[in-house]
């Protein structure tokens, strides 16, 4: 099991919120990995337009995940409508 930051952009709508961030904790936990921490950065401006969206709530999670997973991971948040972006990074032991 390796150490991942998971940063994740969610739409500032409570409802789409509450749901892509719920459905993403079943992924994680489907898939076998773990969530040590967890980091609200807040509501921020957007660098460019994302789904016809300007701002965003950015989240950072610290998750404990098989390598072989993370592919799966990506392919299943891709599909995730209530996510803006996502970004997985590998920390270095």
């Amino acid at each position: 099991m390796r150490r991942y930051e998971l940063t994740v952009i969610f739409p500032l709508e409570e409802d789409q919120h509450r749901a892509g961030r719920d459905q993403l904790m079943t992924d994680l936990s489907a898939n076998g990995a773990g969530i040590e921490t967890t980091n609200e950065m807040g509501d921020r401006d957007l660098a460019y337009e994302i789904k016809k969206k300007t701002r965003g709530k950015y989240v950072l999670f610290v998750i404990k995940a098989d390598p072989a997973k993370i592919t799966t991971l990506d392919r299943i948040f891709k599909l995730n409508a209530n996510l803006l972006k996502f970004l997985f990074v590998r920390i270095d032991e």
